[in-house]
Parts: C-alpha cells; sequence; structure tokens
C-alpha cells in the first residue's frame, strides 16, 4: 500500500480533517465497545485512526462514547484529538454532532467522516475522497459498485446543516439525500468492502 501523507497535496491548500466515529456500544456483540474489538493484535479503534492518517487526513478527531475510559487506556491515537460523546447511546447522530462541533474551530475545509467498525475501508479509499474534494468536490462518498456507501465528505459550508439533520442511527444520510444532485460518488469497490462489523458473525471479518 502506498501511504498518502499529510504534505501529499499542494502546499497551501486547506487541510481535510479526519473524523472517525467510534462510539458505538456493539449492542448486538453483546455489549462490547467497538473501538476495543481486537485486529491485527491492537485494538480496532487504532487500525481506523491509522487509514486516516494516511489517507492524507489531517487534523484528525475521533469520537468516544461506550467504553471510552478503556479506549483511552488500552489504544494507542498519536496525533489524534478524542472527543467524548456522553450521548453516544442515541444512535451515531449525535457523535457526528459532537465531532463537527469539536472541528468547528480548525482552518479545516472539509472533514473526511469513517466508522470504526469498517475494517475492508482502507487508505485507498480515503484518499481517493480527498482527491476528489481537491477538484472540487463539495460533497463525496465512497461508492461500491454504483451505491453510496462511507467513507463520506462533507466541504465546511455544510457542516451546519448536516449537524441539523443527524439524529439518531442515521448519521448524515437524510443531508445525502436531500442533496443527492450534489454528491459526487467515488468508486472504491476495487480497493474497499463497506461490511460492517455488527454481529458475532460479522467478526471473521477481523483478524
Amino acid at each position: 500500500m502506498t501511504r498518502i501523507t499529510d504534505t501529499t497535496y499542494a502546499p497551501g491548500a486547506a487541510p481535510v480533517a479526519g473524523l472517525l466515529l467510534a462510539a458505538g456500544g456493539g449492542r448486538r456483540l453483546g455489549g462490547r465497545p467497538k473501538a476495543l474489538l481486537g485486529h491485527r493484535g491492537r485494538p480496532l479503534v487504532e487500525f481506523a485512526a491509522r487509514v486516516l492518517r494516511d489517507g492524507g487526513c489531517v487534523p484528525r478527531y475521533v469520537v468516544l462514547g461506550a467504553g471510552a475510559a478503556d479506549v483511552r487506556n488500552r489504544a494507542e491515537l498519536p496525533g489524534c484529538v478524542l472527543v467524548d460523546n456522553p450521548d453516544w447511546a442515541d444512535g451515531m447522530g449525535s457523535s457526528l454532532r459532537a465531532g463537527l462541533a469539536a472541528l468547528a474551530p480548525t482552518d479545516a475545509s472539509a472533514v473526511l467522516v469513517t466508522l470504526v467498525d469498517q475494517p475492508r475501508v482502507g487508505a485507498e479509499a480515503v484518499a481517493r475522497l480527498v482527491a476528489a474534494h481537491r477538484a472540487g468536490a463539495g460533497l463525496a462518498a465512497a461508492a461500491y459498485g454504483g451505491e453510496r456507501g462511507h467513507p463520506v465528505l462533507f466541504a465546511r459550508e455544510h457542516w451546519a446543516g448536516v449537524a441539523r439533520s443527524a439524529a439518531g442511527d442515521r448519521g448524515a444520510r437524510a443531508y445525502l439525500r436531500e442533496h443527492a444532485a450534489e454528491v459526487t460518488l467515488v468508486e472504491c469497490a476495487d480497493v474497499a468492502a463497506p461490511d460492517d462489523v455488527d454481529t458475532p458473525d460479522d467478526l471473521r471479518l477481523l483478524d
């Protein structure tokens, strides 16, 4: 895998922030926080954070919820800003709002949002979305066989609208649906897969 570094893109370009949503409690996994699932010998959240780093995102923010104290104690997340979401049980929407609020003071021109429970989404997919933004896309999403998935990217002018629409476990789906004509789909099926780790059977995605 070719690493995309923080300085890959043109000097002076506004940064694209990475936002990792890692607050889920793993209800269907027996209450095991997804961030702490083992992957390649380390907590899954570490892998997901490295994907953002190697895909060219800076700064990188990680939203924690279930097991937040354990994640802070056990996971190594250098260079990441950790954001606690006390309302994590309300669903992904609350974590997205918390992350966007934390990013507001930064000078990022856009935010790329990834989910901790998609271990087959790697740096190549992230880099493609970052490149799409550099080429002018204000809204972008990875596509798999033409179907929209994650990661997703929002230029700064969309953050307020995304935050207003984010509720429950819908995340940004409503906003993306309302603005479908503006969304650039970036095909990633050749380098990634959108499989989620939601149930015990899905643990086969981890190694």
